[in-house]
């Protein structure tokens, strides 16, 4: 690790790689336990995928934006690290696979080097901020969300509230009432308004998507932007302390928002504003620079202007930019794979012919933009000449799929190697639909639903079907989901299950039907309504029977084995350490994290780490009972319940008096400093109770 230590300047990024490192060195040699070591490297991006002794690194782009030179740098590292491959995710992230954990730390530091963070990629936290890959050149957008969007990344990232939350958290910014982020299925979801001249946003809270999807409710119409990190601060906060904590499948924001109403929640969030650090955060706004861009020495064809290839391409890849004269070009990736020398080379032909920066979509394709309206033939043959200039950009020809059984511990079936096939159907069978903006296809590979297929007009989701003795790789078929703009959105209806090989029927038979019969300017969903659920089933019934399945049912699409449904231990999420000793260990360490923000005059981090240290310290005194710990609240309740009213705990006055008073008061120097004081006291009387417990008894 010496070779990477001298060469970060931010001390803070350094702590970070070097614990990591100490950590993997701990768990090696035995110290801690993978339940221990899980939760860490999960918030350090580093994720267990489907093969043993290898790792999947996710690698955190913020609302997708990045530049060539972070690009050949992630390119670079898949190389050394990793297979030569980049995964573009359905949250903007990138993701190299089969990585050893022990050259995780100097990937890291590596990425470091051009401003690449693994932080909170994965685990109990605020994952990617996702945000519209048009911001800032979207012709209909009130005003460029990217530093709105940025503003939050900053503001969150290492931020002691959402360090260790019940499960994981996440935002999008949309750039218009397009919502092409998806709004309404986000924990938090920002749509851009102006009223009255000034600049706001409607927010909506508590959606979601998964086994049991939820649309989010409307928690302001119209939050002007100096409050957009006040009231995300002020929701993660009551996240973290009312979230339930040990049932994972009911720990994200919808149920909570479920069990106590939007009236409740808002409520809980005006009860935060005492100790929030900030009441009003201006952030500024800078308008969106147009590149220089010099005149390409690139050679293409004349005639290009007039083929037809090109023009079509230009017709389904090509967005006109609100700066006058410059594009947006959308590249298709089949799966979201590019491989390193792709990328690298790809890079080369942006540098000549585009703006430096990019955006990675939440459709796993790349956006170039600036491109200059005179330099399309060029980058159009330059793309070509990478195989990278397939039509049908954001079309039903660009099937999203999430990684299945490729790689994934929970993937049932291959979402992957369906996308193919079904792709492989679009462009021989039906290639006009290239030019269709509205149809959407997306395939996941279990009910987590990762690839979003519950938003889809036709949408697969990854399952088993019985047939006798055996087990063969199938498919849920769901159809009418959507976004409908402004925040409003529809789930898929489940319409039947069939087996996975016979997925490609399903879709030609209902394509056929959809060209045959919609009418004029009819959206998909609209036609799935007007025709009704049933109709579809009856349709494709006879494609569920599984009576007469033939040898190639049993085998998965990408696959030449047998299916064989192996399913392993999920890793989305992260993990509860309840071993006391640990919990005792980890409240220590969260109180130098308070002492350090302490000196650093970060007096809201301060008291927050002071905050999570007292309560690291009750819930491990708690574990050997049987108190309910499924939330702050009742870890902080059981704690005055056990420990003082039978008087072990003897400070005078109660722990959830102690505990609770940074609600109470605000965040400044002089109660930051009396609060870690009174927590060290509690963590050393916990710690003292523990010692006596662990002493052997006299009669």
């Amino acid at each position: 690790m010496k070779s990477f230590r001298t060469e970060l300047e931010d001390p803070i990024v350094e702590r970070d790689i070097l614990e990591l490192e100490r950590k993997i060195f701990a768990f090696r040699n035995g110290k801690i336990d993978e339940e221990q070591f899980r939760s860490l490297r999960l918030a350090r991006g580093v994720y267990g995928q489907r093969q043993e002794g290898v790792q999947m690194v996710r690698i955190k782009i913020p609302f997708g934006k990045i530049d060539t030179r972070q690009l050949r740098r992630i390119a670079d590292i898949s190389d050394k690290y990793a297979t030569g491959n980049l995964h573009l995710t359905t949250r903007q992230d990138v993701q190299v696979h089969y990585v050893s954990l022990d050259r995780t730390p100097e990937l890291w530091a590596e990425l470091e080097q051009d401003k690449i963070t693994l932080r909170e990629a994965c685990g109990n936290t605020v994952r990617n901020i996702t945000g519209s890959p048009l911001a800032g050149i979207d012709p209909v957008e009130p005003f460029d969300i990217a530093p709105y969007a940025e503003a939050v990344f900053q503001y969150f990232l290492r931020n002691p509230i959402c360090q260790d939350m019940g499960r994981k958290f996440k935002i999008s910014f949309s750039s218009s009432d397009q919502d092409d982020s998806y709004s309404f299925v986000h924990d938090l979801g920002f749509i851009p308004k102006v009223e009255n001249g000034k600049r706001g946003f409607k927010v909506m809270l508590g959606g979601g998507i998964g086994s049991q999807p939820k649309h989010a409710e409307i928690i302001f119409e119209f939050l002007p932007v100096d409050q957009l990190i006040p009231l995300t601060e002020s929701v993660l906060r009551v996240f973290d302390h009312y979230g339930e904590r040990n049932r994972r499948h009911k720990a994200r924001m919808k149920y909570l928002l479920q069990e106590v109403g939007l009236e409740g929640f808002q409520k809980l969030v005006t009860e935060q504003q005492l100790s929030l650090p900030y009441h009003s955060y201006p952030i500024e706004a800078k308008p969106t620079v147009v590149p220089t861009i010099k005149k390409s020495a690139i050679k293409h064809d004349s005639s290009l202007v007039e083929n037809t290839d090109f023009l079509f391409w230009k017709s389904t890849n090509t967005l006109p930019q609100k700066q006058d004269g410059f594009y947006a070009v959308g590249i298709k990736l089949t799966n979201g794979d590019i491989s390193s020398d792709r990328t690298r080379a790809l890079a080369k032909v942006i540098d000549e012919l585009a703006g430096p920066e990019l955006r990675l979509t939440i459709e796993q394709n790349i956006l170039l933009r600036f491109v200059p309206e005179s330099n399309l033939p060029a980058l159009y043959q330059a793309l070509k000449g990478l195989d990278l200039a397939d039509p049908g950009y954001k079309s039903p020809l660009d099937i999203v799929a999430c990684p299945g059984t490729d790689t994934c511990n929970l993937g049932i079936s291959s979402s992957m190697g369906l996308a193919r096939a079904l792709e492989q159907l679009m462009t021989e069978e039906f290639p006009e639909l290239a030019k269709d903006k509205d149809l959407v296809i997306k395939i996941s590979g279990c009910m987590n639903a990762c690839a979003q297929h519950t938003l889809a007009s036709i949408g697969f989701q990854g399952m088993t079907i019985k047939a006798g003795k055996l087990i063969a790789p199938a498919s849920q078929l769901l159809l009418g989901g959507g976004s409908l703009g402004n925040g409003q959105g529809r789930f898929a209806d489940k319409v039947l299950k069939m087996p996975a090989r016979r997925s490609t029927e399903a879709l030609r038979r209902l394509l056929k039907d959809y060209l045959s019969k919609k009418e004029t300017g009819e959206l998909y969903h609209e036609y799935y309504d007007r025709q009704g659920q049933d109709y579809f089933y009856q349709m494709l019934k006879d494609l569920s029977v599984t009576d007469q399945l033939q040898p190639d049912d049993f085998i998965d699409w990408g696959n030449k084995e047998q299916y064989v449904r192996a399913i392993g231990v999920g890793e989305c999420a992260g993990v509860t350490v309840d071993l006391v000793a640990t919990l005792l260990i980890e409240a220590n360490d969260k109180l130098g994290n308070a002492q350090s923000a302490l000196i650093s005059k970060r007096y809201p981090d301060a008291i927050y780490w002071a905050y999570t240290a007292m309560l690291y310290a009750a819930k491990g005194l708690l574990t050997p009972t049987d108190a309910k710990l499924n939330s702050q609240r009742s870890i902080i309740k059981a704690f005055d319940t056990h420990f003082v009213e039978d008087q072990s705990f003897d400070l005078d006055i109660p722990f959830s008096e102690i505990i609770l008073r940074m609600k109470k008061e605000a965040p400044t120097a002089d109660f930051a400093t009396q609060y870690l004081q009174d927590a060290k006291l509690v963590v050393g009387k916990i710690e003292s109770i523990r010692q006596q417990q662990l002493e052997p008894q006299t009669f």
